[in-house]
């Protein structure tokens, strides 16, 4: 695992943590709040983040949990948290775009969100694929 991902996968998963935990508790100044934020049907909306948001910390922090401890398993967990990362940033620019609602200060994580996974999941599909070629071979002789 690169140093670059470990560093964007811990921000990104302890972020989702810090955000959920901020948002629960109101600390959130209004102006830093989404257009619409009393809106019901808006707060349910975000709050229907929670579990996906809070999957991909998991499996992101489980997965540099497995790579600490050399276990083979970490690229499958990497590569599914960098997956839920990438549809929860492209479900919120989709939304946002639909509606006609462009708010850097929203845009820009999301923007985030969306594409950096896009530059570490070919490397983990390889370190996957290798691992499994690996395995099929059986023990050295």
């Amino acid at each position: 695992m690169s140093r670059s991902l470990k560093g964007f996968m811990w921000a990104t998963d302890i972020g989702f943590i810090v955000y959920w935990l901020v948002t629960a508790s109101h600390l959130l100044p209004a102006e830093y709040l989404y257009q619409d934020y009393e809106n019901e049907l808006l707060v349910a909306w975000n709050w229907s983040f929670v579990p996906l948001d809070l999957a991909i910390s998991a499996t992101g922090l489980w997965s540099l949990s497995l790579y600490r401890r050399r276990n083979p398993a970490w690229p499958a967990l990497a590569a599914l948290s960098l997956a839920l990362t990438f549809c929860s940033g492209l479900q919120a620019i989709a939304f946002w775009a639909i509606r006609g609602d462009f708010d850097p200060l929203w845009w820009g994580p999301n923007l985030f969100l969306l594409i950096y996974p896009l530059f570490f999941l070919p490397g983990l599909i390889r370190v996957q694929r290798e691992g499994i070629r690996t395995s099929e071979r059986g023990p050295a002789q």
